[in-house]
């Protein structure tokens, strides 16, 4: 349910809020009936936020710190400080083809900083620390069978405990920061980053190991084949449980778990076949390179590109709800729902106010993709109060916003 405030009576340039007009705060009530949510509840007056806030992050930085402490050790031990650093710096590379991709997909309504983070030490630290231990594990366990070590570990042990690894940090995201768990974008974005964390000290290793075998022409060879030709590899496969995650996202009963689980099953095939075309059939690498590889990447290119489309129009149906009751103008929402038109929105911004404005513009439009995914809350979980009270939140803070960059009469 919306909250009902009362809409405000100034917007861009050309408003009809509060002017009485069909579909606008005149007649809003007659759209749809509101409901005044309850208030948030009243602050702890004692210091025991404070403390476990303390003990959490303090736990968080140990376990990461100590993870990162551990994959040093097991890096510069395995290929050297020289072949390390190495590595190091061209997996960086790497990093700077895939992240500003999911920031792309994930620029309508950002995910926080922290989350990100989050998921990309997990990928780097945690899921690579577990695959490693499993995989040693795997591996010893199929050596009793008389299977080749190398083709047994690549296809078949890897893909299952590497995909478990990365899709558990995005499981964790999506079950403690479910208000940032909105849907299948920020499914494949959280998904995208953790993966990207994996392979670049997956690429790190690799790369190191090549140099000291092969020098610097192999250094060269691989970086091409790993970071250049195919560094969306990780992503691809990992993306496929957050998707799975985010279709469930506003119906997270056990009953759905089917859907995780075939997600995950489908990420564990495609890093089984990659795996499989670059070991076992390694004869075949470029035919299959062409007809598998690149297919994949295309679809995983439009399936970005779909997620992306389907966030503006979820954004653009939801704000229309909120203009109908005057709170957003036609030309505000058509803005709002389009990456292009923001930024010339932030550039008319700075020219009518300055920096101030600017900025403002940019917080508005923030916090109107937030509006959106609460929205959608409201609409699949009903009125809930904590969801009510931080819609009433978004919508004063739209309003102040707004009228920093609005030129006053």
């Amino acid at each position: 349910m919306l909250f009902q405030p009362t809409p405000p009576s100034s917007s861009l340039p050309g408003s009809s809020a509060g002017s009485g007009a069909p579909g606008t705060s005149g007649d809003w009530h007659q759209v749809m009936s509101f409901q005044q949510p309850q208030g948030p509840t009243p602050p702890n007056a004692t210091r025991r936020p404070v403390i476990r806030r303390v003990l959490l992050w303090s736990a968080v930085v140990s376990v990461f710190g100590l993870a990162a402490l551990a994959m040093t050790l097991i890096v510069t031990t395995a290929v050297g400080l020289q072949a390390a650093i190495l590595g190091m710096l061209s997996a960086s590379l790497a990093l700077g083809i895939v992240i500003p991709l999911f920031i792309w997909v994930d620029r309508l309504e950002a995910e926080p900083a922290r989350l990100l983070w989050f998921a990309f030490l997990w990928g780097a630290l945690i899921s690579t620390l577990a695959a490693l231990l499993l995989n040693e594990i795997g591996v010893a366990v199929l050596a009793g069978t008389g299977a080749d070590p190398l083709v047994a570990g690549a296809v078949l042990v890897a893909p299952l405990t590497e995909e478990v690894a990365k899709g558990l940090g995005v499981l964790l995201i999506f079950l403690f920061a479910r208000r940032e768990f909105n849907g299948v974008t920020d499914g494949i974005v959280y998904a995208g980053i953790v993966a990207a964390g994996f392979a670049f000290v997956e690429n790190i290793l690799y790369l190191g190991q090549t140099f000291l075998e092969a020098g610097a022409p192999g250094l060269v060879g691989l970086f091409i084949m790993r970071c250049l030709v195919s560094p969306f590899a990780h992503p691809m496969f990992t993306v496929c449980t957050g998707l799975a995650l985010g279709l469930v996202a506003h119906r997270r009963r056990a009953s759905s778990a089917w859907v995780v689980l075939v997600g995950l099953a489908c990420a564990v095939f495609l890093h089984a076949l990659f795996n499989y075309s670059a070991v076992a059939a390694s004869e075949y690498y470029l035919v299959l390179f062409l007809v598998v590889q690149v297919p994949l990447f295309i679809a995983f290119l439009l399936l970005l590109r779909w997620a992306r489309n389907r966030e503006s129009r979820l954004m653009r149906d939801a704000l229309t709800t909120y203009g109908m009751a005057g709170w957003y103008t036609p030309a505000e929402v058509a803005m709002l729902a389009s990456p292009g038109e923001r930024r010339r929105a932030r550039r008319w911004a700075g020219g009518v106010g300055g920096k101030q404005a600017e900025k403002a513009m940019e917080a508005f439009q923030d916090e109107s993709g937030e509006l959106a995914m609460v929205r959608k809350h409201l609409i699949s979980g009903g009125p809930d109060p904590v969801w009510q009270a931080r819609e009433k939140r978004i919508l004063d803070a739209v309003t102040a916003h707004r009228r920093v960059f609005v030129p006053q009469a």
